[in-house]
């Protein structure tokens, strides 16, 4: 799960994923990035922390990372945000199959509309909620994937 600086909507993404695949006993391997440096090391937003207290998804341990060229190679799929960090992911392309493990994470949801997860950084608590629930419905879109044998 890959948004810019790693503490709002890729840390929620990671947890929440992490919380089903577990829940349903998948073996997966979930982790976040962001394609900016700005936070590494530090924890999610607080706001994005209580969120997911809120809704029974703890992410309070997970800490910020930057994304880079070497997270091709572990993972299958590297969804992101909204466009701007999937240009971002894809100027790491080393070739064409890492090209093709990038992909933005609403189009689960609505295949093709190129949707941005919004980012509630300068937002209200309601919009960090918002957030959560869009992140739910794309997550289940994954979780059914996973079981079908679709993603991997």
């Amino acid at each position: 799960m890959v948004c810019l600086g790693n503490i709002c909507r890729s840390p929620m993404a990671d947890g929440h994923l992490r919380k089903k695949v577990k829940d349903l006993k998948l073996n997966v391997f979930v982790d976040s990035a962001g394609t900016a440096n700005y936070h590494v090391g530090k924890a999610p937003d607080k706001r994005m922390i209580s969120t997911g207290a809120k809704f029974g998804t703890p992410i309070d341990d997970l800490r910020a990372r930057q994304f880079k060229a070497t997270d091709f190679d572990k993972f299958d799929v590297i969804y992101c945000m909204d466009s701007e960090n999937l240009k971002n992911v894809l100027s790491l392309a080393r070739n064409e199959n890492d090209y093709q493990k990038a992909r933005l994470l609403l189009n689960e949801l609505q295949p093709n509309a190129d949707l941005a997860v919004p980012d509630p950084y300068f937002g209200t608590m309601a919009d960090f909620e918002a957030v959560y629930e869009l992140l739910d419905k794309a997550i289940d879109c994954i979780i059914e994937k996973i079981k079908n044998g679709k993603i991997r």
